[in-house]
């Protein structure tokens, strides 16, 4: 059984999280900035479909992108080194959820919709969500959004609707972040694209301490505005 929350009830230790679906802890609550900011400082975050309770996930074990771990294949360092794209940050946030929302193959919906797309874009106005944009032609080509608290980016999607534009976007991230001197990036479950790049599985007991240390240093919500740039080849 899992717990069921209201709109003040803290959430359950994360020894209390199911191991069968991983992770499932609570339902219920809201997508306040305060619940989601306490969500994400413990290791929480929300994933439910439309018209269905909140649920809230905390896998174990869970997977994580150090930043100074970041693989970068020959074939993505040559697409890297190209004039084709410019990225920007945090300059068309509710498109880049939306994109991340529309069908793809093999999933028959998304866990994407207005009332989550509603939550981020506050916290987006708070200086909290946060989005990287691969922009090809003036048009939006792929991107990610997620979650900065303290020294920690907790990831939430990423979308291409060009070969390797999300690629590009976390290789901006995770380079912007390690000069920033950010801890990890919470990728939460494994996937075969994330693996390629260096994510990694840890326990998530070793995930909590990480963020008590990390998600307490200081806080910039703020815009983000990136001066990391990758060495481009001459035309």
């Amino acid at each position: 059984m899992i717990r069921v929350i209201s709109a003040n009830t803290p959430f359950p230790p994360l020894k209390e999280a199911l191991n069968e679906p991983n992770g499932l802890l609570a339902a219920g609550g809201d997508l306040s900035p305060e619940r989601l900011i306490s969500a994400y400082r413990q290791g929480i975050f929300p994933w439910f479909n439309q018209g269905e309770a909140i649920l809230w996930w905390s896998p174990d074990p869970r997977m994580v992108l150090f930043p100074q771990e970041l693989k970068i294949s020959r074939s993505l360092h040559k697409t890297l080194k190209k004039n084709h794209y410019h990225i920007q940050t945090d300059s068309a946030f509710m498109q880049v959820m939306q994109a991340c929302a529309a069908p793809r193959e093999k999933q028959t919906g998304t866990w994407i919709h207005p009332e989550m797309i509603a939550a981020y874009t506050t916290l987006h106005h708070l200086g909290i969500a946060h989005s990287v944009e691969t922009w090809i032609d003036g048009e939006l080509a792929g991107g990610l959004y997620g979650v900065a608290i303290g020294k920690v980016f907790f990831g939430e999607s990423m979308f291409s609707r060009v070969p390797d534009a999300s690629k590009i976007a976390l290789v901006y991230l995770a380079k912007q972040l390690e000069s920033w001197h950010y801890g990890l990036i919470d990728c939460q479950m494994k996937t075969a694209h994330l693996m390629s790049m260096g994510a990694r599985a840890i326990p998530r007991a070793e995930f909590s301490e990480s963020l008590n240390q990390l998600t307490t240093q200081p806080e910039q919500n703020r815009k983000w505005q990136f001066d990391f740039s990758y060495p481009q080849q001459a035309e």
